[in-house]
């Protein structure tokens, strides 16, 4: 496993509870023996005390009972804070409250609903404008690249957020082995649409498959993750399992779950939330306080497992390493 280390000193005020992510890790080393994985690590805040619309197709991670590999501990201690200070949020926490309208609107029913989510066999389509197509099983792409443990800020465009620590690998290694040619200018992400397993997709009002979709540099930038576990475990199915995209500078919303397809295109991907709000989610979706969702404020959050709110950082706080990619466009036109 490898460590990404973006780490500055943590601010003393920000240090969480250890104790539901030290029981997690003594659990995790005790069945270290057997698998390939590594850790990685990502936040994700408490609910809103009044709720919006939902828009974040989240769902658990991981295998169905049984056939979840298991993730060797690290040797190097994980923090309790990312970067910036900021507390994890706990296991409980993030492995309840979920969007992943595949299964429902209710955050609080999706573990229930897709407690029976199969997600082993599952294999990956990756092909459009490249000239290596191929299609991944989930173990392949555990095993093929290295996993890495990251934490990272997860901000809903609902404006509550989080802290969580991912496991995955960054989406460009299986770009550069696909190789995309010249024309391919975006990656196009769809989700699995299993009408027997998810009960939502009978709402009529979505344009199923849910379909993401990020600009080539995006997708290539190292921050983009491909997670395949959180907490030091394997996804659950409310949180995207088996694979799931992590874009930690946009909303939540656009860090698709449970990925069966990834295309290389020349044109822009519509995406699910595009086509049902073209006024309200563009295809950018950068977390910036100073743009405003048409229904409320972007100006500041609620970190779920806290009370109170904090103010949003630019880019979720990932400017300094994201910023140049928008050099000179109006963020606000593209939002």
């Amino acid at each position: 496993m490898t460590k990404y280390n973006r780490s500055k000193e943590p601010a003393s005020s920000e240090i969480t509870s250890k104790s539901d992510y030290i029981s997690r890790r003594q659990f995790v080393k005790a069945a270290a023996a057997v698998g390939g994985l590594a850790l990685l690590w990502a936040g994700r805040p408490k609910p809103p005390g009044s709720e919006v619309a939902l828009t974040e197709s989240s769902s658990a991670t991981g295998a169905s009972t049984g056939d979840a590999p298991q993730i060797p501990a690290t040797s190097v201690p994980t923090p309790v804070t990312d970067e910036l200070g900021m507390a994890l949020t706990s296991y409980k926490d993030v492995t309840s409250y979920n969007n992943y309208y595949e299964f429902t609107t209710d955050k609080t029913e999706v573990a229930r609903l897709a407690s029976d989510f199969q997600t082993s066999p599952w294999q990956v389509e990756v092909g459009g404008l490249v000239r290596n197509p191929g299609t991944y099983d989930i173990d392949d792409l555990r095993t093929k690249f290295d996993q890495e443990e990251r934490i990272y800020r997860l901000r809903c465009v609902e404006a509550w957020s989080m802290v969580i620590p991912w496991l995955g690998f960054p989406l460009r290694k299986l770009l550069a082995e696909v190789e995309p040619t010249d024309k391919a200018k975006y990656v196009r992400f769809e989700t699995l649409a299993d009408r027997s397993q998810m009960p939502g997709l009978s709402a009529p009002w979505y344009n199923w498959p849910y379909v993401e979709g990020l600009r080539l540099d995006e997708a290539m930038h190292d921050l983009t993750l491909l997670s395949t576990g959180l907490y030091g475990d394997p996804l659950t199915p409310q949180n995207g399992a088996p694979i799931r995209l992590v874009v930690p500078w946009k909303y939540g919303f656009k860090s698709i779950k449970s990925i069966v397809k990834i295309d290389l295109v020349e044109e822009m991907p519509v995406s699910l939330w595009m086509t049902a709000g073209p006024n309200e989610y563009g295809f950018y979706s950068n977390v910036n306080p100073e743009v405003d969702h048409p229904r409320w404020s972007q100006a500041t959050e609620r970190r779920i497992g806290s009370s109170g709110r904090i103010p949003t950082i630019k880019f979720n706080g990932y400017e300094a390493e994201v910023a140049h990619l928008y050099a000179g466009m109006d963020l606000t036109e593209n939002f």
